[in-house]
């Protein structure tokens, strides 16, 4: 198997400083890694339907919940700040994607849902971004994926424990 770009790191490291114990960035270092390099690639088809990824996250969180959601819900669910998901909902609603109900109490307080456009773009959409991202896969068997997926939904769960009341 050839040597990722990580594991030079490491080995680097061990040279100037033997016996450290570089196994925490030997996982994360990859994580990083591939985070950084997925964001590059997986978004292409997004990119040629005009969309972000935090657009297509946002519409994507309508279409799955399938109701009416608020702005400051949208940001639970998309780990976003309200001020990104501010501005992404305006930039959706002057395209059409979105649109905006006020609260009958509370004017404050908008209520955001799909268009009929809306929910024809993502449904167009999801089927084309998953083939793509099956293909950013294929040289991973079904069952190194699974493991992965079980792995790092493991680490999730772990981190939003540690961090997820840290960052509130």
């Amino acid at each position: 198997m050839t040597e990722d770009i990580v594991a030079g790191v490491l080995r680097q490291w061990q040279q100037v400083h033997p016996g450290l114990d570089t196994g925490p960035m030997a996982v994360i270092g990859r994580l990083n890694r591939c985070s950084a390099l997925l964001q590059q690639a997986a978004d292409a088809p997004l990119r040629r339907a005009g969309l972000t990824r935090p657009e297509f996250d946002i519409l994507g969180t309508l279409r799955r919940m399938d109701r009416e959601l608020t702005p400051g819900r949208i940001a639970r669910e998309t780990f976003a700040s309200g001020a990104a998901v501010t501005k992404r909902v305006r930039q959706l609603e002057a395209r059409g994607l979105i649109a905006r109900r006020p609260d009958d109490r509370d004017r404050r307080v908008a209520h955001l849902s799909l268009t009929d456009e809306g929910r024809n773009t993502i449904d167009r959409l999801l089927p084309e971004q998953l083939r793509y991202e099956a293909a950013l896969l294929e040289g991973i068997g079904e069952a190194r994926q699974e493991e992965l997926s079980v792995a790092l939904g493991e680490l999730l769960v772990v981190l939003e424990g540690r961090l997820g009341s840290l960052l509130e």
